[in-house]
């Protein structure tokens, strides 16, 4: 059997990246290992997700710091899902999360789309059961 691992995200300094997705999005800092005095092997991802999370990947040329909060070329790239969208919107916007709109309904559940710190977009979805 086979199985997504990690998404690599491009980020601009790791420890930024690492204060908000563990400080802002309640992410939990998964590995930090120092490959050698430039590269670290960053890896953060929601509590009790088992299989998936994010790789840190510091921008090493300006072609990749170009990239930085553009990896999708505008389009939502990640999805964060929740069992309680009240709740963890809620969570978010008192942790200075920005909503680029209000919470709406959907067929497949209630969504709404944020900026991480670098303005990659992100879906906080709660699926209809």
């Amino acid at each position: 059997m086979t199985h997504l691992g990690l998404v690599a995200l491009v980020v601009r300094d790791y420890d930024e990246a690492i204060a908000f997705y563990r400080d802002v999005l309640g992410f939990e800092l998964r590995e930090d290992t120092r490959i050698d005095d430039e590269k670290r092997w960053v890896v953060v991802a929601p509590p009790g997700a088992r299989e998936t999370g994010l790789l840190l990947a510091r921008a090493a040329t300006e072609a990749q710091a170009g990239r930085v909060g553009d990896q999708t070329g505008g389009r939502v790239g990640w999805i964060l899902n929740t069992e309680d969208f009240e709740r963890d919107h809620a969570r978010m916007r008192a942790a200075g999360v920005v909503f680029e709109e209000a919470p709406r309904r959907e067929p497949y559940g209630t969504v709404a789309v944020f900026r991480d710190l670098y303005g990659n977009r992100w879906d906080l979805i709660q699926h209809e059961r």
